[in-house]
């Protein structure tokens, strides 16, 4: 079988060319959605279960009802959507600094934006994720319930060399202050546990694990995995 491709979607933006394309993967015979950044592919509809599990392993270490959700990183939906899906989720905003992102899901172009976009609990909101949390929280904000990231391929390697600060002690005590008291920090990662990495989160946060997830990847026949870090702030 021939892959087909469709570009759906090309944009200059400030990070560089990004492709939103659809096509067919010989390898499972169905239709793909997949993102380019210049010649780098950013994500696939083909594997989503870490970016759900994200949500899952994030909200399950959240006590309580009511939940305000802040995710950095707006990307196909799936983290967002699955968060949506907890019922205890009252409040869930998705940060993007790409307001092309963004308007993929405003024109329902990929498989999860007509529930992403048609829930009355989302919010989309075009800025920057880093420049949020290195500010301090607005005046009378309660702090989020659970913050979830997925932007940078893993705290090592960054998507913009700026990202950086946020994955040292200083970084995580500045996005900590967005939390409320009990509020769990949970971030995607390409790479494999870093050591060095838990030893930044267990400076700030009480409960730091790694998760590792693994999924099957049907284009090499194997078993593919990512990290999910959770952490849960120190507030009393």
């Amino acid at each position: 079988m021939i892959a087909r491709f469709e570009e759906l979607d090309w944009q200059q933006t400030p990070i560089g060319e990004l492709t939103l394309r659809r096509r067919t993967e010989p390898a499972v015979g169905q239709e793909i959605y997949e993102v380019k950044l210049g010649d780098e592919f950013l994500m696939s509809s083909l594997f989503t279960v870490a970016e759900e599990e994200l949500s899952h392993l994030g909200l399950a270490a959240v006590a309580g009802e009511r939940l305000s959700v802040l995710v950095g990183g707006l990307g196909l939906g799936y983290t967002a959507v699955a968060a949506l899906r907890d019922p205890r989720v009252s409040a869930l905003t998705v940060i993007d600094r790409l307001g092309t992102v963004i308007s993929w899901h405003e024109r329902r172009l990929l498989p999860a934006s007509a529930e992403l976009v048609g829930d009355p609990r989302t919010t989309l909101v075009e800025a920057d994720f880093f420049a949020l949390v290195r500010a301090a929280p607005p005046e009378g904000h309660q702090g989020y319930s659970a913050i979830l990231l997925d932007v940078d391929h893993s705290p090592r390697h960054q998507l913009d060399p700026t990202h950086a600060d946020l994955y040292d002690a200083d970084g995580l005590r500045s996005l900590d202050r967005h939390l409320a008291a009990g509020g769990v920090f949970a971030l995607w990662s390409d790479d494999p546990p870093d050591d060095e990495f838990m030893t930044e989160l267990d400076a700030v946060f009480d409960d730091a694990i790694a998760h590792v997830v693994d999924f099957d990847n049907p284009v090499t026949g194997g078993t593919s995995s990512n990290t999910i870090y959770v952490a849960r702030t120190r507030k009393a």
